[in-house]
């Protein structure tokens, strides 16, 4: 069967995309999936130190489009997890160098190889993020529960149904409970409402992501603690299972102060 690819997109910087991009990666890796990243973010490439794969770069995307090597020198395969490979980004172009053209003609020579390509979109809508969903059978869309990234998250959601890639699905991460129970934090329900997508993940704040992320071992190589689970339910259901999600008692939001930031922009 092809490979399935998912684009892993969100609005401004800071919502931790990248991360959840290395974490789904490694989560399907892990139960036996062959899966092959691609690092859309031309220029400013971090999916590979989150991997920790930076140090055995020789070829990157760029070099593929134009011809300086085949797709197959370019794909680094890693070590602990030998179902995953990680095609980088080029560090000294910029998203011109790639069209969404050479995005679908590289994934359809991929799709018989591996059963999912990831391809990690750079933060924002400029031509990066148009190269990384035109290939894309599910769009991810990644937001933190904070007014200003999901309002970017509404926006991201219209251009992916603009250009015919949707309905997206949604990664709610970094949610911290206590503060959705003092009022502090947007609640699931209340980003629910104000995106109307289906929710595939629930991911809580827990700092072991960030020291994964440092030391280039993401945390659902093990699975321990809920951001872990979190990420390897969410590989589960992007191969179409039914997983419960996490439990997310904070139910009391801030819903009824932010409609001004929707009603002003937010696409």
């Amino acid at each position: 069967m092809a490979a399935k690819v998912v684009t892993i997109t969100s609005g401004k910087g800071g919502v931790g995309k990248t991360t959840t991009t290395a974490n789904l990666a490694v989560a399907l890796a892990a139960s036996g999936d062959k899966v092959v990243c691609i690092d859309g973010d031309i220029g400013l490439r971090n999916l590979d130190v989150i991997l920790g794969l930076e140090n055995r770069i020789v070829y990157d995307l760029v070099d593929v489009v134009e011809g300086r090597c085949r797709l197959r020198q370019a794909m680094i395969r890693d070590k602990r997890l030998p179902e995953l490979y990680l095609i980088p980004a080029a560090q000294t172009r910029d998203k011109t160098a790639v069209s969404p053209s050479d995005m679908v003609r590289l994934c359809d020579e991929l799709r018989n190889e591996c059963d999912f390509i990831l391809i990690d979109s750079p933060a924002g809508i400029e031509r990066g993020f148009r190269n990384a969903v035109a290939p894309a059978d599910v769009v991810v869309v990644v937001t933190n529960p904070e007014v200003s990234a999901v309002r970017d998250a509404d926006r991201i959601i219209g251009l992916v149904e603009a250009e015919e890639k949707g309905p997206a699905r949604l990664i709610i991460n970094r949610l911290k409970p206590d503060m959705v129970k003092r009022g502090d934090m947007l609640s699931v329900e209340d980003v629910l409402d104000l995106l109307a997508i289906d929710l595939i993940g629930i991911v809580p704040e827990d700092e072991n992501v960030l020291m994964g992320g440092n030391r280039g071992a993401p945390v659902a190589f093990d699975g321990k603690g809920n951001a872990g689970q979190a990420f390897r339910n969410i590989a589960r259901r992007l191969k179409g299972e039914q997983v419960p999600f996490l439990d997310v008692s904070a139910q009391n939001g801030i819903l009824n102060r932010i409609g001004r930031f929707f009603r002003s922009g937010g696409g």
